[in-house]
């Protein structure tokens, strides 16, 4: 008899006994004496590799192996051998040798089971066998992934680099789960150092590696040495109410703050953040999170997290007649500003709502605030800009002219009506507060929660985030220190703000914002747009817009606004609070990521 002690599947209860051979007839006897000659019997063979972790299969050539330039016409499979096929995920990282010591770097898109042997299973006596039996035969099926190639990784001299896929690898090439950091990092061209923004994940769980720690972290490219700081080609958050948009954001805008970026004129100042807060949420960043853990602390550090409130923050409070401002939530100071009449000199559209026409809104900013301004003083106030209007000679005066019929003259004067609760309220001016406002390395929240009206609300927003951008994109601006200072403009339900309407205000906001965002990089202004209706957007900011993190979306239109690949597109309605996609082409190919599971500053009413 053969040594069998190395195949474990052996069973020594499965040989003939003397018992057997007694009893048997004689044809059955010789039989059996023929299969326990070694010479004339095939002995069970263990198809498990002697080393479990060498890989979890082969390439399959059986339909072909292709790489192609049109992506989908690309042909990777591999087959999985039985003891791996519990641990192989949609989405998962491969690595493919080739003999030369490259790799390819791949990523599974489609898992398949397939027949080994040629047979009929939809069959009562399958069905029944089947379900009478614990599991199944694992060694009765092909099990096979289909393989998407990302990128070829080789070395250059010391560093790890990629390119793109130009060569098809060998068949029946073991493939094995890519576990190293720089391997994975450098196949997605995730870059090394920037803005933290989570970590790594394939269907909901973070991706190990021998590394320590473990986790890869995902950074958004920070630098200038390939090109500008992603910071200033703009980002948008979307997801859905409970996704944890707040949470994700508080935890990337502590990241930035403290960072300094270089100006035009050589300098590297900390960057500016001002931040527009519906819920009132964002003011807590000044605090500790008293659920952070020493532990928790300590991991974050280790992987150059910024966490811990942030003493530089000050919310600043609109002052709006008949509204009142109380927080207990969080200690960051809080200064109270107005905002004056005389933005609107700039910007006639802040008083033009919905309503005017492109004919009421040309008297508007051609005849009647020229007008006013020179006979009050660009200084004048709102209630002094209604009695000018209530001047019924002025009226008369304007129709005979030609300059405003009589009909346009009194629809402007109905409709720039209502205003009286944003303008020239009992507070400092904004203007008058620039250098609190814009603090190089400070954060400020201007919290609207306590305005209940929707419009007034809104103007404020308008006027001062105008007033940020008409100094920043000025060649001539009135405030230096907007101008000098790098600054991120965050801007939380941004799909209230910067939709697609056809209204003057409308059209005048997107041209200004898109102009902002187009003009972004060259000026040190980035935009932060948080929302849940990413569809609402208008497209002309949306195509400003280069990193995209999509957290939770339930809606369809919402999921295909985001315009993100199909793959990953998939997942969103089935993400948990803190996953999320990112999309960011010029930092690294798209991923899954999982953020923080605690919130780096305090976060919540508790």
């Amino acid at each position: 008899m053969s040594d069998l002690g190395d195949f474990t599947d052996f069973d020594a209860d499965d040989g003939p006994t003397d018992e057997d051979t007694a009893e048997a007839p004689t044809g059955e006897t010789d039989r059996a004496a023929e299969e326990a000659e070694p010479d004339s019997a095939f002995e069970p063979m263990d198809v498990s590799p002697a080393d479990p972790d060498s890989g979890l299969g082969v390439l399959s050539a059986t339909n072909g192996l292709r790489i192609s330039e049109e992506e989908d016409e690309s042909l990777l499979l591999a087959y999985v051998t039985a003891a791996n096929r519990s641990a192989v995920r949609l989405g998962k990282y491969l690595l493919v040798p080739y003999p030369d010591g490259e790799r390819l770097f791949c990523r599974i898109t489609a898992l398949e089971y397939a027949q080994e042997f040629r047979a009929d299973d939809a069959t009562e006596i399958h069905a029944r066998r089947a379900m009478r039996e614990q599991g199944i035969d694992e060694q009765d099926f092909k099990f096979i992934a289909e393989l998407d190639p990302v990128a070829v990784l080789y070395s250059d001299g010391d560093d790890l680099k990629r390119r793109m896929t130009d060569r098809v690898p060998k068949p029946e090439t073991v493939v094995r789960e890519a576990t190293d950091k720089s391997e994975i990092k450098t196949g997605l061209k995730i870059p090394e150092d920037g803005v933290f923004l989570g970590h790594l994940s394939v269907g909901g769980e973070k991706v190990q590696t021998a590394a320590e720690p473990p986790t890869i972290d995902y950074r958004l490219k920070d630098s200038y040495d390939d090109g500008d700081p992603l910071v200033f080609r703009h980002t948008l958050v979307a997801g859905g109410t409970g996704s944890g948009k707040t949470h994700a954001s508080k935890n990337v805008l502590r990241q930035y703050l403290g960072r300094t970026y270089e100006m035009t004129d050589g300098r590297s100042p900390e960057l500016a953040v001002v931040q527009f807060d519906p819920q009132d949420e964002y003011a807590q960043m000044h605090d500790d999170n008293p659920a952070m853990t020493d532990e928790f602390a300590r991991r974050c550090e280790r992987e150059g997290v910024a966490t811990g409130g942030y003493d530089d923050t000050i919310a600043f409070v609109p002052k709006v007649a008949g509204a009142d401002y109380s927080a207990s939530h969080h200690r960051a100071e809080q200064v109270e500003f107005t905002v004056p009449f005389s933005l609107v000199h700039e910007n006639p559209w802040l008083i033009a709502g919905s309503s005017l026409n492109d004919n009421q809104y040309g008297a508007l900013v051609n005849t009647l605030l020229p007008r006013f301004k020179r006979e009050y003083g660009r200084e004048a106030t709102y209630d002094q800009f209604l009695t000018f209007l209530n001047d019924p000679a002025l009226k008369e005066e304007l129709d005979e002219t030609g300059d405003v019929h009589e009909a346009t003259f009194d629809a402007v004067k109905r409709r720039v009506r209502g205003f009286g609760a944003v303008f020239d309220q009992d507070a400092r001016p904004i203007t008058d507060q620039i250098s609190q406002f814009v603090r190089a390395g400070g954060l400020t929240v201007i919290p609207t929660y306590h305005i209940s009206d929707s419009r007034t609300a809104s103007t404020v927003v308008l006027a001062v985030s105008s007033l940020l951008i008409d100094q920043k994109l000025s060649n001539d601006p009135t405030y230096d220190r907007i101008k000098e200072t790098p600054l991120v403009l965050g801007m939380d339900e941004a799909h209230n703000f910067l939709t697609d309407a056809d209204s003057v205000q409308a059209r005048k906001v997107i041209g200004r914002f898109t102009e902002a965002a187009k003009q972004g990089r060259k000026e040190r202004l980035g935009l932060y747009l948080i929302t849940q209706d990413p569809q609402d957007i208008a497209d002309s900011v949306f195509k400003q817009i280069n990193t995209t993190m999509v957290l939770n979306l339930g809606d369809d239109d919402a999921i295909s606004a985001v315009n993100i690949p199909t793959n990953l597109e998939s997942k969103v309605p089935y993400m948990e609070k803190g996953q999320r996609v990112v999309y960011s082409p010029d930092n690294s190919e798209p991923v899954e990521l999982i953020g923080l599971s605690t919130c780096v500053t305090r976060h919540g009413r508790e």
